[in-house]
């Protein structure tokens, strides 16, 4: 089997697996009502990814989809705890599966309180190493500009931040990551877990 067959069997293998997750997502991470975020603001859609990425099978289908949209040459996926925390792990493990070597960093939200007192958790990469930022749902983008934050006060370079749903409102974190130097990859919309009623109104 040649390349080319090879990677439109894996888009293929890609394109069901988001079906699958998409599924998922709306089941168990989606809810409607009145909601306080963690920014203050009061919104009527809830998205947490946590029941469905913290099961064997979603964080498999999650880990699969967000290694395709990483950069290709990034040395390392990394995030804030605790949204990031399983994905990054998964994603380290999905890479290891299939020959490939991609690790896992984890960022604090506070500076460990004893030994090294490091900001970062996992394998020290060379400088100038890419390292990918990975986020559950993004909503102004501060949890991942903070990892980006300190990924890049450790040496490491960092471009892109891919999430798995971008729920944001009026464009706040396209901005703010704009202005960060970073590129901004969503797997979905929060538009695509609403049913079609809720979408028109």
């Amino acid at each position: 089997m040649g390349k080319g067959s090879k990677k439109i069997q894996r888009k293929q293998r890609i394109l069901k697996m988001k079906e699958e997750l998409l599924e998922l997502l709306k089941k168990y991470a989606y809810k409607k009502g009145e909601f306080t975020l963690s920014s203050g603001k009061k919104t009527d859609h809830y998205v947490n990814c946590k029941p469905v990425t913290l099961t064997g099978r979603g964080l498999t289908l999650a880990s699969v989809i967000l290694l395709s949209a990483i950069e290709e040459d990034s040395k390392a996926v990394g995030g804030l705890t605790l949204g990031a925390d399983p994905l990054v792990s998964g994603m380290a493990v999905v890479s290891a599966l299939d020959r490939a070597t991609m690790d896992a960093l984890i960022v604090r939200k506070e500076a460990k309180g004893h030994g090294t007192g490091a900001w970062i958790e996992g394998p020290e990469l060379p400088e100038g190493s890419k390292v990918t930022v990975i986020e559950d749902v993004i909503t102004t983008g501060g949890s991942a500009i903070k990892a980006v934050k300190r990924l890049r006060d450790a040496g490491y370079k960092v471009d892109r931040v891919v999430s798995i749903v971008d729920r944001q409102e009026d464009g706040e974190a396209d901005t703010a990551m704009k202005l960060a130097g970073l590129e901004l990859h969503s797997i979905f919309k929060l538009e695509e877990l609403l049913d079609e009623d809720e979408q028109s109104n």
